[in-house]
């Protein structure tokens, strides 16, 4: 041991575990004290089938105290060598990180694959008494598979269809003031499987803002009026179709390759209300003014204007609502203890007169799914306000909770909204849409802590015009003991439905789907552990993930695991892969760390190492 070096030196190193050696090293290096060092950190290695074997041998590089560089070379066998790096760094008024990933050769996709991100926050002083920070978030990568075909082992990106490209400025701090800058553009990651097999899918895109600026003041209880404002300005441009793609030149080539239009939007959404709070209810009106003006380059063939559309269109909309609600209590029991019962009804009034907005270009605006979230909102649709509906209505919702009455815990909660309206809704996506219905889906709810370790949920989504369940959800949770748990989730959403005559499928429904989700974890033994979970779809009559894992923790000071996992990454491909842990007390981790692929998939999972105890800050009194 070196002191002075902050170093221990091991030659000919061995780790028994259960008398068994489990790892040797001619040549072993450690740290003595808390404090980072230069040199290799712990290998990781594990399987995937579309990677083959996987080990990476990262080494990192104690630069100074505020910054160092972990390089990350990785050994693939169907793939070949590729290195990777981090770059950390912090100061007083910044900080960040730098990350990257190179492969020369790829031997099964031919070509250089590679990808790279930059996070960086920094606080750039003051102005005119605003903070002012400056935020990058910037990623790019060689193709659309790259995270498909190799992302790291314990990361599971493989569903993600954009990376992130933005910068922004922003200023806050003012008693009334803040908002930001922002430059955000996105890469898409095209599936080109699927663009091969169908042109033009698998092609992903969305509007772009280059660049928007955010205005937002608020002043609460001026008078007993809380007064808000919100304005934006933004510049929006939709990414050309590649034309290198399937699908592209035959599609697009009379439009430049353009896909959809661009423009310029400003919007304007002021509000002033007066809440009104008492014990036992509250009433809550509000009167907003909102102002929309929108510049649209309407693209024609040959790339050049449209004139026959309108270029600049202004909208003005009044919105006015009123929000109620009253709480009741009584003493009840609840099976055969002692409970307080609440009943908690709630009364929405919304007019918004109507407006034909039927010219105006839809750029991130879509339709909000009914839900007790949004049922008692002001707008059906989200996003940028690109649509406002008219609305003369009236939301009604009920709850009701039975609370213990010694400790307060909720043992059941009902729930219960439905909207009626006084007028058709003429404010839609599509002219093809009919939306006649006075009265909305009805939404129920159930949460019942049955006992201390049994729980379960209940919400359903029912259409009193179709008949129909339109969503549905159903959880319940057994947790009997420490390491143990079980859990069962079904999840409905019924077929998108179509207009009557024409049979057009409105876009804005989520897709279809009935899936089933076991999961748990179980003791077999005082030291062995086992996780599972399986997600099933009943509508494509497979299994879209399973991951099944085994984690023995040792008498001492360490721990093995392994498990398996198989998920899809498209409709007809899944992806496995392997993950080994021997975890050594005191000295790291040898093999890919499967931990975070646990929490995240297992629900309620608890680690074999027990938690340590919250330290009270009376402990020296009791």
């Amino acid at each position: 041991l070196y002191n002075d070096e902050n170093q221990g030196i091991a030659r000919n190193a061995k780790v028994y575990v259960g008398g068994v050696p489990a790892f040797w090293s001619p040549y072993f290096t450690f740290p003595i004290k808390q404090e980072r060092k230069t040199g290799f950190l712990t290998p990781t290695f594990g399987y995937s089938s579309r990677s083959g074997a996987d080990l990476v041998v990262p080494y990192f590089v104690y630069l100074a105290p505020n910054y160092d560089l972990t390089l990350y070379p990785r050994w693939l066998s169907k793939r070949g060598l590729m290195l990777g790096g981090e770059f950390r760094y912090l100061q007083p008024s910044y900080s960040g990180q730098i990350t990257g990933a190179f492969l020369e050769d790829d031997k099964q996709f031919g070509e250089q694959r590679w990808t790279y991100g930059i996070v960086h926050r920094q606080q750039l002083g003051q102005v005119l008494g605003f903070n002012i920070g400056l935020n990058v978030n910037w990623n790019k990568a060689s193709d659309g598979d790259y995270f498909r075909d190799l992302n790291d082992l314990d990361i599971n990106d493989s569903d993600n269809s954009y990376l992130n490209q933005s910068a922004s400025l922003t200023f806050s701090g003012h008693k009334y003031w803040s908002g930001f800058l922002r430059w955000q553009q996105y890469q898409g990651l095209h599936d080109l499987q699927l663009n091969r097999e169908t042109p033009g899918r698998g092609i992903y895109a969305q509007y772009e803002r280059k660049p928007e600026l955010l205005v937002r003041g608020a002043r609460y209880d001026w008078g007993g009026f809380d007064v808000n404002t919100v304005n934006t300005l933004t510049r929006f441009e939709f990414p050309k179709f590649p034309a290198h793609l399937s699908g592209g030149e035959s599609v697009w080539q009379n439009y430049g390759g353009h896909r959809r239009h661009d423009g310029t939007r400003f919007t304007s959404y002021s509000t002033i209300s007066y809440p009104i709070v008492r014990p036992g209810w509250y009433i809550t009106p509000k009167v907003g003014l909102h102002f929309s003006h929108y510049e649209t380059d309407w693209i024609g063939a040959n790339s050049a204007q449209d004139g026959s559309r309108i270029r600049a269109q202004s909208r003005t909309l009044p919105i006015f609502s009123i929000d109620s609600g009253m709480t009741f209590e009584r003493d009840t029991t609840f099976f055969g203890n002692a409970a307080k019962q609440t009943l908690e009804p709630r009364l929405y009034y919304l007019y918004i007169p109507y407006r034909d907005q039927s010219s105006i270009p839809l750029y991130d605006t879509s339709v909000s799914q009914f839900g007790f979230g949004t049922a008692f909102t002001e707008n059906r649709y989200a996003g940028g306000w690109d649509r406002i509906n008219n609305a003369n209505r009236v939301t009604v919702g009920l709850t009701s909770r039975w609370l213990e009455a010694d400790t307060g815990v909720e043992r059941l909660a009902l729930q219960v909204a439905q909207s009626f309206s006084f007028e058709p809704q003429k404010v839609t996506l599509s002219n093809n849409e009919q939306l006649a219905n006075n009265r909305s889906e009805f939404l129920a709810a159930l949460s019942a802590r049955l006992t201390d370790k049994l729980n379960t949920e209940v919400a359903v989504q029912y259409d009193p015009y179709e008949k129909k369940i339109a969503q549905s959800v159903v959880s319940l949770r057994w947790n009997p003991k420490r390491l143990t748990s079980l859990s069962l989730s079904y999840r409905y959403q019924r077929d998108q439905y179509e207009h009557p005559e024409t049979g057009v499928v409105y876009p804005y429904q989520l897709p279809a789907k009935e899936n089933v989700i076991v999961a748990g974890q179980w003791p077999f033994t005082k030291r062995l552990n086992a996780v599972g979970r399986l997600d099933y779809s009943v509508r494509e009559s497979r299994s879209t993930q399973s991951i099944v894992g085994l984690e023995y923790k040792g008498e001492c000071c360490w721990a093995a695991r392994v498990l398996f996992q198989r998920y899809a990454v498209a409709r007809e491909k899944t992806n496995s892969r392997v993950y080994f842990q021997l975890e050594l007390s005191g000295l790291g981790a040898l093999g890919s760390d499967p931990m975070s692929t646990i929490r995240e998939n297992i629900p309620g999972y608890e680690s074999t190492e027990l938690p340590m105890p919250v330290r009270s800050i009376f402990e020296r009194y009791e």
